[in-house]
């Protein structure tokens, strides 16, 4: 660990801070539909698209309205780019010839992934993803789906802030509205930043370049399995050139990180140098994935009129964020110590840490920082590879997606997940003085609690069940890489990955088989949809309660005790829940690896 990675680390932090307030105050003005500076040009463009869908853009919903229409335009959604998937050969901007995502329940799995702001992929991007798809599918998804994020995360807000109405808001108006002002031009200036960075945008054929030293490789058969000759030795092939990829990857680069969807445009994702080329690219990116997560807060106190219990939430995030780059960052920069007689500290005269699976260009420090930013986020870019961290540098990201990505966190839905644990904390604490808990004004009563609780018990019910399965029958075992305890690391991360919307992947795991595939889907859309609604529920009970003016037994969410007690709670949660699996996964690696065994 050096002085470096610390500053690095640290100036990250400084700008999310720098941001926080100017975001959430723009944020709040958009919602509140108050006057922006952007209103001349934008205000047109919204009444024209409420005319032309017949959007009423006064007319309020209850909470069930409110669900009913986000779903039914996910469901729209998903068709649609399963549709796109599946003619994908008879569309247009297809340069290389691609033909149908094959087999259906990968264009499944995948319209399930982008549909859910999941963005797992199962497949490699430049080798089965047309521009057409690409664009008109796939981007196209990354907008709404963190807008749809945006939408609940402010309908979540407006709960708590109204009283004694049954309304909380117009889905269709928040969701143009998050595309339009918060999203949209956010995304056109990033593009093009990432492109004078050297981030490639084009429609090009891919190009062809001669190897200076052709190579041998073992030919695969249709089966995707290595080609054997009848004298039982390997059918090679010459490799005499290479095909370079190229595509409209800026424009997609931008909204993956700002929208913390994660689906790279390349199959290394952002450790691509098409994606991500320059130490300054690599800040944009990480800065775009918190800066909605980390506006949210302050539009969360700016909206309910409490500023200073939006900066503890924020605080409980950032503390929340220390702990886990800081773990991540020793356990890397320590490395493997089953090494004698190299000195990997990182900062030594020689190359210092566990450098396997990271990019030398970017090091240690701003691997760990980006493996934890993008899980504290339900963002799926990586620019390094999880499987090749050490065991608990590894488990940083599985345990911050377990926490329920609430650490800023994915567009809304960090918010609306966090806000789930503060319903929880201000229980608990009415619990401990013996009074009727309230917040900010509501009395949290036993509606609340059991809808925040099946929230919290959805989540990972949907992953110990799959990860069970998995473990025990042939067709998932068959698809890891490695035995013993690692191997239930990259079960476990998928599933986790999948339930949480993050869309990151470990490693070393073949998901693209027909029960990871369905299995997968099926997580994604639990795991985004089945938390929703409960949520939606604790917003439009809220909405409709009286306020309770403060007393003295009143516990109050705008302290320092009220940031730790919210932190006390996610980390218990959590712990209960996962616990059990993490001891059989990594911290039995880690204990196994200091006692000489790998897998």
């Amino acid at each position: 660990m050096t002085a470096n990675g610390w500053l690095q680390i640290t100036f990250f932090l400084v700008l999310i801070f720098a941001v926080t307030k100017p975001m959430g105050v723009f944020m709040a003005h958009v919602f509140s539909r108050e006057r922006t500076f952007m209103d001349p040009v934008l205000r047109p463009m919204e009444r024209l698209l409420y005319h032309i869908t017949g959007v009423d853009e006064n007319h309020e919903m209850r909470w069930t309205e409110y669900a009913v229409s986000m779903l039914l335009f996910s469901v729209v959604s998903m068709l649609l780019l399963y549709l796109i998937e599946r003619l994908q050969g008879f569309l247009p901007f297809n340069p290389q010839q691609l033909g149908a995502v094959s087999p259906p329940h990968l264009a499944f799995n995948t319209a399930a992934s982008f549909t859910t702001n999941t963005n797992w992929q199962n497949y490699s991007g430049e080798a089965t993803m047309s521009y057409f798809t690409q664009m008109a599918g796939l981007a196209y998804h990354n907008f709404v789906s963190a807008a749809v994020g945006i939408a609940l995360a402010i309908a979540f807000i407006r709960g708590i802030a109204r009283r004694q109405m049954e309304t909380i808001g117009n889905f269709w108006v928040d969701l143009v509205r998050s595309c339009l002002w918060v999203l949209l031009p956010f995304c056109i200036v990033g593009a093009l930043l990432l492109v004078s960075q050297g981030v490639v945008q084009n429609l090009r054929p891919y190009d062809k370049a001669a190897l200076v030293e052709p190579f041998q490789v073992q030919k695969v058969g249709p089966d995707g399995k290595p080609m054997v000759g009848p004298d039982g030795k390997p059918v090679m092939d010459t490799v005499a050139e290479q095909t370079i990829a190229q595509g409209p990857v800026a424009s997609q680069e931008i909204i993956k990180e700002f929208g913390t969807n994660g689906g790279g445009f390349f199959n290394a994702n952002s450790a691509h140098p098409f994606e991500n080329p320059t130490p300054f690219s690599n800040l944009i990116e990480l800065f775009s994935i918190f800066t909605i997560g980390a506006g949210l807060t302050y539009t969360l106190g700016r909206m309910t009129g409490s500023e200073r219990h939006g900066w503890a939430v924020w605080a409980a995030m950032a503390i929340l964020f220390l702990a886990g780059v800081t773990a991540a960052y020793w356990a890397e920069a320590h490395g493997n110590p089953l090494l004698p007689g190299v000195d990997q500290r990182a900062g030594a005269l020689q190359p210092g840490g566990n450098m396997e699976g990271k990019e030398v260009r970017l090091g240690i420090a701003n691997s760990s920082l980006f493996a934890t930013v993008t899980t504290d986020a339900s963002c799926g870019a990586i620019n390094g590879w999880h499987d090749s961290y050490t065991p608990l540098g590894g488990m940083v990201p599985l345990v911050n997606i377990m926490l329920s990505e609430v650490i800023f966190g994915g567009v809304g839905a960090g918010m609306y997940g966090i806000l789930i644990y503060v319903v929880l904390a201000v229980f608990i604490a009415g619990l401990m003085v013996g009074r009727t808990p309230e917040y900010l004004g509501k009395k949290i009563e036993a509606y609340d609690v059991k809808m925040a609780m099946l929230v919290a018990l959805v989540f990972p019910l949907v992953i110990l069940i799959f990860t069970g399965i998995s473990v025990v029958k042939g067709f998932g075992t068959s698809s890891i890489s490695n035995p013993g305890p690692h191997g239930l690391t990259q079960i476990l991360y998928a599933f986790t990955s999948q339930a949480g919307n993050n869309g990151s992947a470990f490693g070393g795991l073949t998901g693209n088989t027909p029960w990871y595939n369905t299995s997968g889907g099926i997580t994604m859309l639990v795991g985004r949809f089945f938390m929703i609604i409960p949520m939606l529920g604790i917003a439009g009970n809220l909405a409709r309660k009286k306020y309770v003016p403060p007393s003295l037994g009143t516990f109050p969410v705008t302290t320092p005790l009220f940031t730790v007690l919210l932190m006390g709670v996610i980390l218990i949660v959590g712990a209960l829940t996962f616990f059990p699996a993490l001891s059989l996964g990594p911290i039995l690696e880690h204990l196994l690896m200091s006692a000489g065994k790998v897998f």
